[in-house]
């Protein structure tokens, strides 16, 4: 099998194969490589690897040799130039009327031409500019136009999100993306929240697109109505990323599920044969709403058991209960004394006898 090594040029939207040549040439090393275009300067993304032969699709350009660091030094010179050029360029644009906007300028390693880089949204007549530029600059020009996704890849950015924009930080061929991407994802279909910095379609609808459409077809549809020990609820919506589900009983109470604890009842397997189609779970058992954490559920179970003529106490525990003794009482206990009450009734009944005998001895004297 042949052997390839990736590289990536800056102008490039993804990375590009190449034969190493037998170098000893490693990841995040410059490599010198001839393309179609000339020779050009390139980081290497990985290590050598072998593929199969009908994944090549056009027979392979070498890879020169490894960057010095004299090569290094003149690429950063051409990336100045680049720079400089891009000044001469808006300049001639502006001069010769022209509806593009500049994005670049690229000087080729081997000093074979320059490539500029424009935007625009229909065909430009730019053969009057070529010549302006040739002449300014003293070298070959060669123009190629892209798209505004292309553009915003190159000029960079920060997205809504607040990091660095996913064409510019991942690459690659633009993949298509389409308003019902962000349909199945439950998204407000507002162009100004759904579209990015290039005026198109987020790019990040397409990440999870898969992983919503998956859970959706593995759950129940939205309102649909689950048994449950408690009653009859109702879908509310879906927390995908955690593959949940929000319910809402009828009493009111709202509890989320984990998608992967509901069941299918012998109606809803009985359905699915009958369709040839995959069963969706309808029943939450009593023994997952017990694992909630969920102090509302927990309520609702114990009702539900007295209902049942289950004694279920009050719900408390030892550590939850409050106690009302006295110190002295507390004191009293710890030291194996008799009850406070005892003692204190006691005292009180002897001494209440012989206060009544003396306030009858004495109650002659006072009426006398």
């Amino acid at each position: 099998m042949p052997v390839v090594v990736p590289v990536k040029f800056p102008f490039a939207s993804c990375d590009l194969w190449f034969d190493p040549q037998g170098l000893d040439i490693v990841e995040a090393d410059y490599a010198i490589c001839s393309t179609e275009r000339g020779t050009e300067i390139g980081l290497v993304t990985a290590d050598p690897f072998e593929v199969e032969q009908k994944e090549l699709r056009a027979p392979l350009k070498p890879v020169l040799r490894i960057a010095s660091e004299e090569d290094l030094d003149r690429a950063d010179d051409l990336a100045r130039k680049g720079e400089a050029a891009m000044t001469d360029f808006r300049d001639l644009v502006r001069q010769n009327d022209l509806e593009m906007k500049p994005v670049g300028v690229e000087y080729l390693f081997g000093g074979e031409k320059a490539v500029f880089y424009f935007a625009a949204e229909d065909r430009v007549d730019f053969r009057q500019l070529v010549k302006d530029l040739s002449a300014r600059l003293h070298t070959r020009v060669d123009m190629r136009q892209i798209g505004v996704r292309d553009e915003t890849r190159l000029v960079g950015g920060i997205a809504h999100c607040g990091q660095e924009l996913c064409c510019t930080r991942f690459g690659g061929q633009f993949e298509p993306v389409s308003i019902r991407m962000a349909k199945e994802q439950d998204l407000p279909l507002n162009s100004t929240k759904i579209s990015g910095v290039c005026g198109r379609l987020m790019c990040c609808l397409r990440y999870e697109f898969e992983a919503y459409k998956d859970f959706k077809s593995r759950a129940p549809k939205k309102k649909a109505v689950i048994d449950t020990p408690l009653g009859k609820a109702r879908i509310q919506e879906y927390d995908t990323p955690r593959e949940q589900l929000v319910l809402r009983l009828e009493s009111g109470k709202v509890f989320r599920v984990d998608l992967s604890a509901m069941t299918c009842s012998d109606v809803a397997r009985q359905r699915a044969e009958e369709q040839g189609c995959a069963c969706r779970p309808d029943c939450v058992t009593r023994d997952v709403l017990e694992r909630l954490e969920s102090p509302d559920i927990a309520l609702a179970l114990m009702e539900l058991d007295r209902e049942h003529g289950i004694d279920v106490g009050d719900g408390l525990s030892s550590d939850d209960r409050i106690s009302i003794d006295s110190p002295r009482r507390r004191r009293s206990r710890d030291r194996g004394d008799a009850p406070a009450e005892a003692s204190r009734g006691k005292g009180k009944g002897q001494r209440g006898a012989k206060g009544a005998s003396e306030a009858d001895a004495a109650a002659p004297a006072r009426r006398r």
